[in-house]
């Protein structure tokens, strides 16, 4: 019994010291140039509807159900969706708009296990022809989930995914 208390508490004190190290928040983004005006490409990316050509997890499950409500392109229109495992069931709602620069919204998981996290867009001009898009998104990890990002890289699990879409949305624009 004495050494079932021990093995216990070592698991217990094993998972505060994890708990302690692990990283509590996560910020992955990627950044690309497309050669378009700065206003035609913040236009293209703030309809929630038309990420739906670039994005990279409608490709990975052409079937998902979809629903946008609100009024896309503005501040509180949202996309949901439900589909195979890869893309699982979510929404992304839009929060803030700030006009030519910056589209700010949240993504609520559903499944296949629940959390929030910020997604942005950052547009930048680089000449009149020329465009930086950085497309992101952070949040915070809970307790559990810190200790699993210690032998799993967020930025790894999504930034390939980042760089496709980003690379789709360039070849669609232009197109």
């Amino acid at each position: 019994m004495t050494a079932v208390i021990y093995i216990l508490g070592g698991i217990i004190l094993l998972l505060l010291i994890l708990g302690i190290v692990a990283p509590k928040t996560y910020n992955v983004f990627r950044t690309i140039k497309i050669n378009k005006p700065k206003t035609q490409v913040f236009e293209h990316l703030k309809y929630l509807k038309k990420q739906q050509e670039w994005s990279p997890w409608a490709k990975k499950d052409p079937n998902m159900e979809k629903k946008f409500t609100g009024t896309d392109g503005e501040v509180g229109a949202i996309s949901y969706w439900n589909g195979n495992k890869e893309v699982g069931e979510g929404e992304q709602e839009i929060t803030k708009i700030i006009e030519g620069e910056r589209i700010e919204g949240e993504l609520r998981f559903l499944k296949p296990w629940k959390s929030t996290s910020d997604c942005y867009f950052d547009v930048k001009e680089v000449d009149k022809e020329t465009t930086e898009v950085t497309w992101g998104f952070s949040g915070y990890n809970k307790f559990l989930v810190s200790i699993m990002m210690l032998f799993m890289n967020m930025d790894k699990a999504v930034g390939k995914d980042f760089e496709e879409g980003l690379a789709a949305l360039k070849e669609q624009l232009e197109a």
